[in-house]
């Protein structure tokens, strides 16, 4: 079983940008973590990371494909700054029924105004804000036990 972890712009930054605000674990050590917790569970992680809109729509197209065949669970989706901008996400998700638990590594709610308004999380099963690089395996373990316990949403 597969399940994909997708990040959007300036993630390829963690570590570097702002570490007391995300962090000083880089991309690459949070797709260890994500890759050792789904091996414990016996899937595999698909960890991408995209500065482009489309490119992560493209992603979610090819995970709801994979969802469709039994192949994944779903999605892991950071968005970054697209969660609060990007109707093309949103609409990917549903298009492409997609079962998302949407990330962020900080409490969006306790940041900016700006940041308090998310596109995806209405479409999202679930929302994991601030607990850092632990939220993606909290997210995966969620997508797990979603795909055990109620199989695939239905919208």
């Amino acid at each position: 079983m597969i399940v994909h972890v997708l990040n959007g712009p300036n993630l390829n930054l963690l570590g570097q940008r702002e570490p007391g605000l995300y962090g000083r674990e880089g991309l690459e050590e949070v797709a260890a973590r994500c890759r050792s917790l789904a091996a414990s569970l016996g899937s595999e992680v698909d960890f991408r990371q995209s500065n482009h809109e489309g490119e992560l729509v493209t992603w979610l197209h090819e995970c709801g494909a994979d969802v469709a065949s039994g192949r994944s669970v779903g999605a892991v989706l950071n968005a970054g700054a697209y969660t609060h901008t990007s109707v093309a996400l949103r609409d990917a998700i549903v298009g492409a029924s997609v079962p998302v638990v949407e990330v962020h590594l900080t409490n969006v709610h306790a940041r900016e105004e700006f940041r308090h308004h998310s596109h995806l999380s209405p479409v999202a099963r679930g929302v994991v804000v601030g607990l850092g690089a632990t939220g993606y395996e909290l997210a995966i373990r969620a997508l797990h036990d979603l795909a055990r316990d109620h199989g695939p949403l239905e919208e």
